[in-house]
């Protein structure tokens, strides 16, 4: 079976966090036919940078915008933040909005029974093998890579490409899949060693293990060891230790730390050093 997942929900905050993005546009005030879908980027100390958000495989997209595309980005531009910030990011959303890059996924074997389904936040292991889409060229594979044991990551959090976060969704231990990443959920503009830029990529993956990572409520009550309906910093690489332990894949003191932190970073909303119950009830049903 094939299942084709939009990015459309998972690039958002890819260009939304782009600092003082706007379109290029001409002399008439309106994106630039040869530049539509590129926005000029800089940010504090680094200087001045370009990214560029383009249609499937990274391509891009000529001829300007459509009159209602237009119409809207002016009324999107026009318009204020309540913190009085001009909302010219709001069409940097709208055309990443634009983006079909789409991860497609085909199961190549599925056990009969499936005690439990992968979900963003659980802890992963697995091997997989990735090739150039265009010639079928190999340029990965877990299995010979270090010293050849399965990968262990948390799903949904980076650890991985983007198309992979996405394309291992609702994984069974002891499925196989075949996900197809266009090159805007891959490696992008740049590639990035043996993959070069633009590049539509392939992986086969076999899935070990799933087990409840850090993410889910059934493990915010595990971590909690005091029972004050928030979790520290310690208590949350505590359990990813005890995760990664029972997995039979201990890691050192850095890899934990940088779990954690990404954890605190997306979750610790208020900046308190806490994550409350509240706090993770929302990430729990945001996207990432």
């Amino acid at each position: 079976s094939q299942t084709v997942h939009s990015s459309r929900n998972y690039l958002k905050p890819t260009c939304r966090w782009l600092p003082h993005c706007r379109h290029h546009l001409s002399s008439a005030g309106r994106p630039a036919p040869q530049q539509h879908l590129q926005f000029s980027c800089s940010t504090s100390g680094t200087g001045r940078r370009r990214a560029r958000c383009g249609t499937p495989g990274g391509e891009q997209r000529h001829g300007g915008p459509s009159a209602a595309e237009t119409q809207l980005g002016h009324q999107r531009t026009r318009r204020r933040s309540s913190s009085g910030v001009s909302l010219s990011l709001w069409s940097v959303w709208a055309s990443a909005e634009e983006l079909e890059g789409e991860v497609k996924t085909e199961v190549l074997f599925k056990p009969e029974e499936c005690t439990q389904r992968s979900k963003r936040g659980d802890l992963i292991n697995a091997h997989y093998d990735g090739y150039l889409a265009k010639d079928g060229s190999q340029f990965y594979c877990s299995r010979s890579d270090k010293d050849g044991h399965p990968q262990w990551f948390v799903l949904g959090v980076g650890q991985v490409i983007k198309g992979l976060d996405i394309g291992m969704m609702d994984m069974c231990p002891g499925e196989k899949r075949k996900i197809t990443v266009p090159s805007a959920l891959a490696f992008g503009e740049q590639g990035k060693g043996p993959v070069p830029p633009n590049a539509t990529v392939v992986f086969e993956v076999e899935v070990f293990s799933v087990s409840r990572g850090p993410r889910s409520m059934e493990a915010f009550g595990k971590m909690d060891i005091d029972r004050d309906k928030s979790l520290t910093k310690t208590e949350v690489k505590e359990y990813l230790k005890l995760e990664y332990e029972k997995g039979g894949k201990p890691r050192d003191e850095p890899f934990y730390e940088k779990i954690m932190a990404d954890i605190f970073r997306k979750i610790d909303h208020d900046r308190d050093g806490l994550i409350s119950a509240k706090e993770y009830n929302i990430y729990e049903h945001d996207e990432l």
